[in-house]
């Protein structure tokens, strides 16, 4: 049937959906319906690691491969050094270029390298907002219990604790640099209510939020001057032979040749995995999510965390096929837009957590509720032109720009027209074991940002991701920073190469595979 008559379905079952009842899950039924379509529990998409810290974990297989794979330096290297710093960031997005300012901000000498340029990251394209509990109607308190349980009861407690204090000192910094958060008629920072959040504390700038805070965050970086490579992706840590990070090898994208960067400390901040594809789900992540400070971390012997748990956001567009993956914030229904099966029922709460929502879509498409589109693909509708009806003529140009302005590029006006949507790959939930100052396992390596594990549990709400990385970058960077005043470089050497090389061959895996793998397998190569 054509798209178009579809949608109709949308428009006439309005009124009857304002008085439909929701079902209403106990926590046993909502583990059940999880279990049953999630797609963390596809038991044949997993298999376990042979070797390293995470030795017989289970973990997707894509991922094992990637933790497997070979280092693409060759053992006789020449390490010396091109550049050398007190502090090493690698990764240029919001977590990278918070860390690098605060750890600038103390008087270390930092150097940042990032694979693509300065800011293209997972971060410009957060939507939703960030989560800062900052009204008097809420508290720190209640935004770690909201998290807590959104995470499954399996988030780090420590990590949880300072992330939900610090938030609002992270929001003053932002408004310091320049933020623009939204406003209300009083001149208030304006919250919202996000999904699994009993409390509104989100905090926006339209559905520009990450947009916005990593223009000003990269503004910042090229105001001070610190030192930048851009096109030059990391794909090797350096040891001083006794498990401690002394460096790092970049490789120059344009020449291919490598570059060994001597550093006191290094921060990973290399982002997601999305592009890795995972059971083949389209992702939401930007090109280079290719897990690159897992594999490098993992080499090092860095422990990881949750790596079994990935987030499958629950409106990534479905139609027009040009918007395949691409996010349809949670913003829309936050604001009161419907979920609708091809009945024109609503079949879940809306503001339940990403896991439960995206549970109950794939059981709807499953089951025969799906509506399929010409060329194969499967989704349920966002009713967005209710936003439209309920507050009035404009409510999605003024509050969603970015989202009117995306599909409009392909002749969809979504005030008129509800839009298609399925989950869609968007963030690792797991990554590398920190402490409180994002620190790993393995001395001077420091990861924050999606690189980290522990923090979210096994499934993120909106907008900690946001705050994640402004306040573990910000620790990141300080106790670099400071631990530098105090030690001089050390020597430089691959020796934990080899000693994984070493452990591959015992354990016969010879897959041929090379990690990091720096971008999606269908990349032009030239």
């Amino acid at each position: 049937m054509d798209i178009h008559l579809l949608q109709q379905i949308v428009h006439k079952t309005r009124d009857a959906r304002r008085t439909q009842t929701l079902p209403k899950y106990s926590p046993a039924e909502r583990d059940t319906l999880i279990k049953k379509y999630h797609p963390d529990f596809r038991e044949n998409a997993y298999r376990s690691i042979k070797f390293g810290p995470n030795k017989g974990e289970l973990t997707v297989r894509e991922l094992a491969t990637l933790l497997e794979g070979d280092s693409p330096v060759p053992a006789d290297l020449d390490l010396t050094p091109a550049h050398t710093a007190d502090v090493l960031v690698v990764g240029g997005g919001g977590a990278g270029c918070a860390a690098a300012l605060h750890a600038y901000a103390q008087g270390a000498k930092v150097f940042l390298a990032t694979k693509l340029r300065l800011g293209d990251s997972n971060t410009v394209m957060a939507q939703g907002g960030i989560q800062v509990a900052i009204t008097n109607e809420d508290s720190p308190i209640q935004h770690f219990l909201d998290t807590l349980k959104g995470g499954h009861m399996k988030n780090d407690h420590q990590l949880l604790k300072v992330m939900v204090e610090e938030g609002p000192s992270v929001a003053r910094w932002l408004l310091g640099l320049g933020v623009l958060f939204d406003r209300d008629a009083d001149g208030n920072l304006h919250v919202k209510k996000g999904g699994g959040s009993s409390k509104p504390r989100l905090l926006t700038c339209s559905d520009y939020t990450g947009l916005e805070i990593m223009r000003v965050l990269k503004d910042e970086v090229l105001n001070q001057k610190i030192q930048l490579m851009e096109f030059s992706a990391a794909v090797e840590l350096l040891s001083d032979g006794n498990g401690v990070c002394t460096g790092a090898v970049l490789q120059d994208l344009d020449n291919k040749r490598f570059m060994v960067v001597a550093a006191k400390t290094v921060i990973l901040a290399t982002g997601g995995i999305g592009r890795l594809h995972i059971q083949g789900f389209p992702t939401s992540n930007h090109y280079g999510a290719t897990g690159d400070g897992l594999a490098m971390a993992y080499r090092m012997g860095a422990k990881l965390l949750q790596i079994d748990t990935f987030q499958y956001h629950p409106s990534g567009a479905v139609y027009p096929e040009q918007l395949i993956g691409a996010l349809v914030t949670e913003g829309i229904r936050s604001e009161g837009g419907h979920l609708v099966n091809a009945k024109g029922e609503r079949f879940v709460n809306e503001l339940d957590t990403r896991d439960v929502v995206s549970s109950s879509i794939i059981r709807e498409c499953e089951e025969g509720r799906g509506i399929r589109t010409m060329s194969g693909r499967i989704g349920v509708w966002l009713d967005t032109p209710l936003l439209e009806v309920e507050q009035g003529p404009g409510t999605l140009d003024k509050h969603f720009p970015a989202m009117v302005r995306q599909y409009k590029r392909y002749g969809i006006d979504i005030a008129q027209d509800p839009v298609l949507i399925y989950p869609t790959l968007h963030y690792q939930n797991g990554g590398v074991q920190i402490n409180v100052d994002s620190e790993s396992g393995v001395r001077n390596l420091f990861v924050a940002g999606e690189t980290s594990g522990g923090l979210h549990g096994r499934n993120r709400l909106m907008g900690n991701s946001l705050l994640d990385l402004m306040v573990f970058g910000k620790r990141a960077g300080i106790t670099a920073a400071t631990r530098t005043t105090s030690m001089k470089q050390g020597k430089l050497t691959l020796e934990h190469v080899k000693r994984f090389r070493e452990e591959a061959r015992k354990h016969g895996v010879s897959s041929g595979i090379v990690s990091p793998m720096l971008f999606p397998a269908y990349a032009r190569k030239e």
